[in-house]
């Protein structure tokens, strides 16, 4: 039974707690208002504006359970914490807002036929440091929406003897032979006795498994495992077909079936070689895009579809979800469209000391929440557990490089214990304990790359510089990009409504120095295009050598100014189609065009071909034709592409002819096979203009 209709909350104090958990006259006194469950209570009027806590109140009609059953009361969602009461008996305080809480409530449901179930939900804002709620990106800064309430649904239902609290299922590996899983439950029984676990797996694989276990009363914890011949494999979009199978366990007492789970799965195999990633053998140059959170849209059913048909659009392959964890549904959408997940636990900025235990309980918990969906291919403990360098001068940048290179209580402590819980409950997969933390002291390594050249530092082409000097620290790039404005923005929301990287696209694009706000959009959302275009087929031209990926930011923009390359309103930026391009499967590549040509000067341009194909395409024709003004040049190469290699295909070599200021000598490049197509395999097109 779902208790998703007339709920009513009000503002929590003593009085309240004192009078409106149960069935008291009293609790009329309080002036209850008509609340969403599930919902935030940033959407519903009376509530928007609110940082709670908030006193939640159902009643609800329930006969009492038949004899030999018992009943639960599940709270599927709690952003972040609450107090629970049923019929004025306190049940508990979960805390952590993506898996669900559990109460069992059987003698309470053996009293009477009616109840009033109350929760006192608490989501106190955070700031960057200092944090003690494990929402990650939900909560960025104390001036963000409160994300508070039941966002996902509350259930009431009855079990036999045993229920299955938690079900985890992780296929430990797989080939076209034999799959195995390792499946662990967490099993609450009323008294010590012996049940019969039973096994099954349909769809992509048909398999089967009985085995008995001797359980206490309470919380046990069962584990077992379950080899699979001749499995149909799950592989992600650009490798093969997306074969699922629905692994369902049932618990029997005395031959009945006391509680049954069911996950759906794929049966695959993931590897990392240096931040290169495989999938049942085959190696895949992962494409991605960051999905930024709405926190108080969390439970969006029309969003995973959505992003999925985009990053698909887009020739994407992954998705990261950097510094939360989504609503299922997303997770469900990325198995059916083979779309693989680069997966951050909750923990993002500086947290405080007391949250290390929760922390460590909440990463096992994401495990059982996430573990059997095949997408997920990597963990990341914490993401940004540093300060990222911005434009706020020396004395920022050397308190962010010092940060980045030595010990600090969150880097080194609290990462470690999370990095650890995820490890030992789940050794099927890549784990880091951050993100975007550069090689330091003592093991010189780091993780993946947050480089935000051509934006927070530097130019656009200085990736291509790092990735010559340092190319360790280009292994994945899991952040990059621009912020511009959304199609339909005023300058004013500079100022007036903001977004992610307003601060820095006032600098970059003072509104003062256009004439109109159409003016501005173009200049920003230009500028993204070029930046993400840039260093996209940088990245690509250094496939597995030494780059394993990347993941730009972003996908979609939660704001008017932010850096995606769908806005707001849904619509297309300029960099939507500069990013399509430069994810093709073929693509054609030229190192840049010297941003200040001299005259004279000797110019020296690789032009490389990347082929992400499976298969090699015979004889090409590359067409190099460089313009100016006065003239133009023309060279022409041929050869043949490997699949899935990178290939340098010719190198244009040309004096700088002579020009004068704001000429334009322009490169394009034209990629042909002898087939007679009218549509080129690939072409490319680099300008730059004299200075003097």
């Amino acid at each position: 039974m779902e208790l998703c209709a007339d709920w009513f909350a009000v503002v929590a104090d003593d009085d309240v707690r004192r009078h409106g958990l149960a069935d008291d006259p009293r609790a009329e006194q309080f002036d209850w208002r008509p609340i969403d469950v599930p919902g935030h209570w940033e959407n519903s009027d009376g509530f928007a504006g609110s940082s709670g806590p908030l006193m939640y109140r159902h009643r609800f009609h329930a006969p009492p359970p038949a004899d030999g059953r018992r009943r639960w009361l599940t709270l599927d969602g709690v952003m972040y914490q609450a107090d629970v009461w049923l019929d004025g008996a306190y049940l508990g305080d979960p805390e952590g807002y993506f898996g669900p809480h559990s109460f069992d409530i059987t003698a309470l449901s053996q009293l009477g036929d009616e109840h009033v179930l109350a929760v006192e939900v608490t989501c106190s804002p955070q700031s960057h440091n200092g944090r003690r709620n494990l929402t990650g990106a939900l909560q960025p800064d104390l001036d963000a929406p409160n994300p508070g309430g039941l966002w996902r649904p509350v259930v009431v239902y009855d079990t036999g003897p045993v229920r299955i609290d938690r079900l985890r299922v992780l296929c430990r590996d797989a080939d076209d032979r034999r799959a195995h899983l390792r499946l662990l439950a967490r099993v609450d029984s009323d008294r010590q006795r012996t049940v019969t676990v039973r096994t099954s797996v349909t769809g992509a694989a048909d398999a089967g498994d009985e085995r008995d276990f001797t359980v206490a009363a309470g919380v046990n914890e069962i584990e077992w495992t379950l080899d699979i011949t001749d499995p149909q494999l799950w592989w992600p979009r650009t490798l093969g077909e997306q074969a699922l199978a629905t692994v369902a366990v049932e618990v029997l007492v005395d031959g009945q079936c006391s509680d049954r789970r069911e996950r759906r799965t794929g049966l695959r195999q993931v590897d990392w070689d240096n931040w290169v990633c495989s999938v049942n053998g085959e190696r895949l140059f992962l494409k991605g895009a960051t999905i930024d959170p709405r926190p108080t849209a969390l439970g969006d059913p029309a969003a995973p579809d959505a992003a999925i048909n985009t990053a698909t659009t887009l020739g994407l392959d992954a998705l990261r979800f950097a510094g939360y964890i989504a609503d299922r549904r997303w997770y469900a959408a990325a198995d059916e469209a083979g779309l693989v997940v680069l997966q951050d636990f909750p923990l993002q900025g500086g947290h405080a000391r007391s949250v290390r235990a929760q922390a460590v309980e909440q990463a096992r918990a994401a495990v059982d929440h996430l573990a059997h969906h095949p997408c997920v291919v990597m963990w990341s403990a914490h993401n940004n557990p540093v300060p990222t360098a911005s434009s706020t001068g020396d004395r920022r940048r050397l308190a962010v490089t010092a940060g980045r290179q030595l010990p600090s209580w969150n880097k080194t402590v609290l990462d470690r214990w999370v990095k650890r819980a995820l490890e030992d409950a789940d050794p099927t997969r890549l784990t880091i304990a951050h993100s975007g933390v550069v090689a330091h002291l003592p093991q010189l390594d780091g993780t993946d790359g947050h480089l935000s050249y051509g934006w927070s530092y530097g130019a656009i082409d200085d990736l291509g510089r790092r990735a010559r000097r340092q190319p360790r620290s280009v292994r994945f790039v899991s952040e990059f990009g621009a912020a511009s404005a959304g199609n339909a923005t005023e300058r004013r929301a500079l100022t007036a409504v903001g977004g992610p990287g307003a601060e820095l696209l006032a600098q970059h694009f003072d509104p003062a120095r256009f004439t109109t706000d159409a003016e501005w959009r173009n200049a920003t959302q230009a500028y993204q295009a070029e930046l993400l275009r840039r260093q996209i087929e940088t990245l690509r031209k250094l496939k597995f050598q030494p780059t394993g990926g990347f993941s730009f930011a972003t996908l979609f923009d939660t704001a008017p100014i932010g850096f995606g390359v769908v806005d707001n309103d849904g619509a297309p930026k300029a960099a939507f189609e500069s990013v399509r391009a430069a994810c093709a499967p073929l693509i054609v590549v030229a190192e840049p065009l010297p941003t200040a040509p001299v005259p004279g000067r000797l110019v020296r341009v690789d032009v490389h071909a990347v082929n992400a194909e499976r298969a090699p395409v015979e004889g090409v024709t590359l067409e190099a034709v460089l313009t100016w003004p006065a003239g133009s040049r023309r060279w022409q190469f041929g050869g043949v592409l490997p699949a899935d290699e990178v290939v340098l295909i010719g190198r244009v070599q040309f004096d700088v002819p002579a020009l004068t200021y704001g000429d334009e000598l322009a490169l394009t490049l034209t990629l042909t096979t002898p087939t007679g197509a009218l549509t080129p395999l690939a072409t490319n097109r680099y300008v730059t203009c004299a200075r003097s």
